[in-house]
């Protein structure tokens, strides 16, 4: 589903404010001021990248490009956007500048209670393929790891978009 009141650009350091109301808003363990700081400024794999509506920031994304493979660092909707599929096209346009960067897969990690974000994922092609025990800091829950082939991703949702 389009957003037309939605758009997507490149992350920049004067967002940092703005994205950490979202971070705080959507997770128990937020990152900091200084880990967004350095990716931005440091880390020469990371693109993240802003969801804004009537230019307000309202969510926000991140992977690392490491040779042909993509990773979701994170992705989040800020509580009073969810619901209305703007996760939906912010992983959208990911995959899709993912594969303009030249990945041919993509992986995650999700919090095994984490049903909706699976859904969305499962959704999009992608699938558990293992754990990582204990990987969250705040409750020791498990994550699930999950994988897509972009190509394979990318014919699977052409498909699916001519019975939308």
């Amino acid at each position: 589903m389009d957003h037309p009141s939605i758009t997507f650009r490149a992350m920049v350091l004067a967002d940092i404010p703005a994205v950490l109301k979202v971070e705080h808003a959507s997770f128990a363990t937020p990152w900091t001021r200084q880990a967004f700081y350095n990716e931005l400024a440091y880390n020469q794999f990371a693109r993240y990248i802003v969801v804004e509506k009537e230019n307000r920031v309202i969510g926000y994304c991140g992977m690392w490009m490491i040779l042909n493979e993509a990773h979701i660092t994170n992705i989040a909707i800020h509580p009073d956007y969810r619901g209305i599929r703007i996760g939906d096209a912010t992983l959208d346009f990911l995959m899709d500048s993912a594969r303009r960067l030249g990945a041919e897969s993509m992986t995650l990690e999700v919090r095994v209670s984490n049903r909706v974000a699976q859904n969305l994922y499962k959704k999009k092609g992608f699938e558990p393929t293992g754990l990582r025990p204990r990987y969250y800091t705040d409750n020791h829950e498990d994550a699930m790891i999950m994988w897509v082939k972009l190509d394979e991703n990318k014919s699977q949702r052409k498909k699916l978009g001519s019975r939308h």
